[in-house]
């Protein structure tokens, strides 16, 4: 809300053309492997810390990469500032791959209090920083900072509050099961971001910053309230699934009561937003932003669905079957891509329509 009031949508657009592949590149710093970590009945301290070093060797090629990639995605984009910001971005990738492990062990130890803190320290971090930026004038460099500093906070903080520490990698540990199942999640991963953000792409490739600017604002708030409600609940139905994996009767009730929680929570929020979303966009965003406002009312169309179709993605994860997880990862990609293309002559209003058709196409 504040950032909005400080910056402009181009700077919004702007840094959106880099996230996109930064968040893409982030696809591969976990493999996966902190899912396995969780879901594992039985793990070992040898098997986390090899994994712990596997997560670390990905992170640091991973950071080169896109180093080495920067001007490329300026060239692509057409835009010469994008060299220095994917610079900025690409550092995240050295904090973020020391804590992968650490945090699956305290999802796995269901030690949410101390989840919710690291995430909490780590947001403020990054949020003062980026005001204080932006008040002194650093544009779009605001925004860079936002994950730069969150990213250094939380891994500060997981080191400080997770006692656990990793020991030098083995050979013979037992790891190869959970890199299979790290190589199927990682998978439907690269599915999923991929046709999720390549409206993104598409956007600031043909359309400019400013309009990106609109679609991403309106996109980022559509899930701001779903996400802080879904993440949590699938957060503790996670471990506590894996460890019912076993009991069908036992799982199936604990899903219909999170699937009733999370449709309790989340459907009536989305028809207020829905039916406020002039009013929403105009308080939190300022009149600067009204032309974001169309576009949050088609995708909150989505988001009275998306909460609880996203739970057939917790069954499978949480009962083990990854190949299925990534069978259907395809599936759902080769829609959503479609949709997007075809929406895109109509500029980020017709891609936001494509797209909610396509989710309802899908979940039937």
């Amino acid at each position: 809300v504040v950032l909005a009031r400080l910056l402009t949508p181009d700077d919004y657009g702007l840094v959106a053309m880099v996230t996109a592949i930064i968040g893409f590149a982030a696809l591969f710093k976990d493999l996966g492997l902190s899912t396995a970590t969780v879901q594992r009945k039985e793990i070992t301290h040898q098997q986390v810390s090899s994994l712990f070093w596997v997560n670390v060797g990905i992170s640091l090629v991973i950071a080169v990469m896109l180093c080495g990639c920067a001007p490329l995605v300026a060239l692509f984009y057409h835009e010469s500032r994008l060299t220095m910001i994917t610079l900025a971005l690409a550092c995240t990738f050295i904090f973020s791959g020391l804590i992968v492990q650490h945090q699956a062990l305290l999802r796995r130890q269901m030690k949410f209090t101390t989840l919710a803190l690291i995430e909490l320290g780590s947001m403020v971090a990054g949020v003062l920083a980026a005001v204080v930026m932006a008040c002194w004038g650093a544009g779009y460099w605001a925004l860079v900072g936002l994950p730069v500093f969150s990213a250094i906070a939380n891994a500060v903080l997981v080191w400080w509050l997770c006692r656990w520490r990793p020991g030098w990698p083995q050979r013979g540990t037992g790891v190869r099961p959970l890199l299979k199942f790290g190589s199927h999640m990682t998978g439907f991963s690269f599915l999923n971001y991929f046709s999720r953000n390549l409206d993104h792409i598409l956007l600031g490739r043909y359309c400019g910053t400013e309009i990106l600017g609109f679609y991403s604002k309106a996109y980022n708030i559509m899930l701001l309230p779903v996400s802080q409600i879904r993440a949590p609940l699938e957060a503790v139905a996670m471990p506590a699934l894996s460890r019912m994996q076993n009991d069908p009767l036992r799982y199936r009730r604990y899903y219909l009561k999170m699937t009733a929680l999370l449709a309790f929570l989340s459907i009536p929020l989305m028809v207020l937003l829905l039916v406020c979303a002039d009013e929403v966009i105009l308080i939190l965003l300022g009149p600067n932003w009204r032309q974001a406002a169309p576009i949050f009312k088609i995708l909150c169309l989505v988001s009275l669905i998306q909460p609880i179709a996203s739970t057939r993605g917790l069954v499978l994860i949480s009962l083990g079957r990854s190949q299925r997880y990534l069978n259907w990862g395809v599936a759902n990609a080769v829609i959503t891509a479609a949709a997007f293309v075809a929406g895109l002559p109509w500029g980020a209003l017709g891609v936001a329509i494509a797209y909610t058709a396509a989710n309802y196409l899908i979940l039937v």
